[in-house]
């Protein structure tokens, strides 16, 4: 169980991390560089990269991605649509949370 709830806490700092490096709103002071966003969540990345990459080559395929998403959202869908909505992801234990940069 604490496996399954570190894999999903990994999987949330992941699309933290991905969401910082996409289009962010504008705010007051300017935001870190590229690279200083890709120092931010190396070290979560790493430990998804060990989680995802079950032929311990060092490398994610396609497969070992869409196997691994594939069982989180069926870990998520517990009413077992096959869709998520908003009340599974409310109960959820996964939390993602958006950085804040503050200036000089």
């Amino acid at each position: 169980m604490q496996k399954r709830m570190n894999a999903v806490l990994l999987l949330a700092v992941f699309v933290a991390v991905l969401a910082t490096m996409g289009a962010m709103a504008p705010q007051k002071d300017a935001p870190p560089k590229t690279a200083d966003k890709l120092v931010i969540g190396q070290g979560e990345v790493k430990q998804l990269l060990l989680l995802m990459d079950t032929d311990e080559n060092g490398r994610i395929s396609k497969q070992e991605w869409m196997d691994y998403m594939g069982k989180e959202f069926d870990a998520l869908d517990t009413d077992k649509s096959g869709q998520l909505d908003v009340k599974e992801l409310t109960l959820s234990s996964i939390r993602v949370s958006h950085p804040v940069y503050q200036g000089k």
